[in-house]
């Protein structure tokens, strides 16, 4: 039953919506200047009522640009009703007065509903939008500004001039909502689509200025009566509720789309003026926009390089280095002796490999958060220990490597620092913690290789078993006598737990 009432309510309310709409579009064409007048003055009057209803029922946080909306409302209307009625000798500045004020209203609400929002790379959105507008200004010039200005240089003229600057402005600011708005709010929408059909009558407007083409008064009022209209169901609609709420937007797909359009619009600009009759001004005005173009595109390809360089240096590090210790991973230690052949040649090298003492301990009784917390001092100690030479990588889980070009006898300098950076206990967030270390070093005095890399791994590991076994903290592989056979840890893909 209560289905059955909101389909026929829905359907009485789109009914009376189709009635508006063909009303808008009639009313012109039956004649006469009454019924036009009239048919604004409701829609005016219903804009208002329904953006009061949406206020009080959806209640949103942030009601200043509804306010700002609303007060344009009747002084667009003011201003085209003394143009349509022929009031405009008599009244005049006031029409100007009014549409000035509404379009300053409209402009600041506008930039109401973006200013909460917080979007990614926010200045490479800007510059997208005001390349667009720059477009827009460069066409408005050629085709509305500089032919408004011919007629005379009066104050009139040069305020009709001015409303097209008026609309690029605008453009912007309805190009930066269209790049940043990803997700569907079915009220912004009817927003900008409100904001188009007021910049499609103010073309309008600015094209009967300039005499490029003859309109009536009465057909002027559509595009603005539908503005209202489109107005008012912003308002009802309930996603206005939370139209200003602050969201995290990321816009890339949005400004690729951004950047084609305002390389559409300075082609159709640069065709607009070939062969066209261009003054003085003309010449530099449009030399000033198309090198304002330029400057902003060379800007915006600089920016998009180096936005690229960022993100390639992002991507490599994270495939060399593990993400909870900063150190170089696996993959990375193994591609050490191609890197740095050149560096290491003639030079021994030793490698090192640590293992911690009790850890599966720590990480059983106090969880893995507390063993990754554990895992990452330990190898904060063991970067400030290592010199910038050394290549320091955690192999997996609580094991770690340090591949250096030193002599045998640095490298057991080396290995007691490390030992030594081990004995003060780990304060982590269950508390203090003693937590000691066992060290394997192997050493080989040939060029390294690939597989010079796996002998000395092998070689490392087994003395860091012997040393963990016998509690000897430290134990060189040449200083075994019988090799221990014991389990090589050479896996194959990178540890994505700590657990042991």
């Amino acid at each position: 039953m209560s289905i059955s009432v909101i389909r026929h309510g829905t359907l009485r309310w789109c009914a009376l919506l189709a009635g508006f709409a063909g009303a808008v579009s009639i009313a012109p064409l039956v004649g006469g200047r009454a019924l036009p007048f009239l048919l604004l003055i409701v829609i005016v009057a219903g804009s208002l009522a329904m953006i009061g209803f949406g206020l009080y029922r959806h209640r949103p946080a942030h009601r200043l640009p509804w306010y700002l909306l609303a007060a344009s409302v009747p002084l667009f209307a003011t201003g085209a009703a003394i143009r349509a009625l022929g009031l405009h000798p008599t009244w005049h500045p006031a029409d100007d007065l009014c549409t000035l004020a509404a379009y300053l209203c409209l402009g600041l609400a506008a930039v109401g509903w973006l200013q909460p929002r917080r979007v990614t790379n926010a200045r490479d959105l800007w510059l997208d939008s005001t390349l667009i507008g720059l477009s827009a200004l460069l066409a408005s010039w050629t085709f509305l500004i500089s032919p408004i200005l011919r007629h005379d240089n009066g104050f009139d003229t040069v305020l009709a001039a001015s409303y097209p600057v008026i609309h690029a402005l605008l453009v912007t600011v309805l190009a930066h909502s269209l790049t940043t708005v990803v997700r569907s709010e079915t009220s912004l929408r009817l927003l900008q689509a409100a904001l188009i059909a007021v910049l499609v009558g103010g073309l309008i407007e600015s094209l009967t200025a300039a005499d490029t083409i003859a309109v009536d008064p009465e057909f002027a009022l559509v595009p603005q009566q539908w503005a209202y209209l489109l107005a008012g169901l912003a308002a009802i609609h309930p996603t206005m509720g939370v139209l200003h709420d602050a969201d995290e937007l990321h816009p890339h797909r949005s400004r690729q789309r951004a950047g084609m359009i305002a390389v559409a619009l300075v082609a159709a600009s640069l065709i607009s003026v070939v062969g066209a009759d261009l003054g003085v001004v003309d010449r530099v005005v449009i030399c000033s926009l198309l090198t304002l173009l330029l400057v902003g595109v060379l800007v915006r390809s600089e920016r998009a390089i180096a936005r690229s360089m960022r993100s390639e240096r992002r991507a490599q590090y994270q495939a060399d280095h593990d993400l909870l210790t900063g150190l170089f991973n696996r993959a990375a230690l193994l591609r050490a002796p191609h890197r740095y052949r050149d560096q290491w040649a003639g030079k021994p090298l030793c490698l090192l490999f640590i293992d911690l003492d009790g850890f599966k301990m720590v990480n059983d009784s106090y969880g893995h958060a507390v063993g990754d917390e554990l895992i990452a001092n330990a190898a904060s100690r063991i970067r400030r220990t290592t010199h910038h030479a050394d290549i320091t990588a955690r192999y997996g889980g609580d094991e770690f490597v340090v591949l250096t070009p030193r002599t045998r006898s640095d490298a057991a300098v080396l290995a007691e620092q490390l030992l030594s950076a081990f004995l003060r206990p780990f304060e982590l967030s269950c508390g203090e913690i003693p937590i000691t270390a066992s060290i394997g070093v192997a050493c080989v005095t040939t060029r390294p290789t690939e597989k010079t890399i796996y002998d000395l791994l092998r070689n490392a590991d087994a003395a860091m078993y012997h040393a963990k076994e016998f509690r000897q903290g430290l134990t060189f592989h040449d200083d075994l006598r019988k090799p221990t056979p014991r389990r090589l840890h050479l896996r194959t893909t990178n540890p994505t737990s700590t657990a042991v």
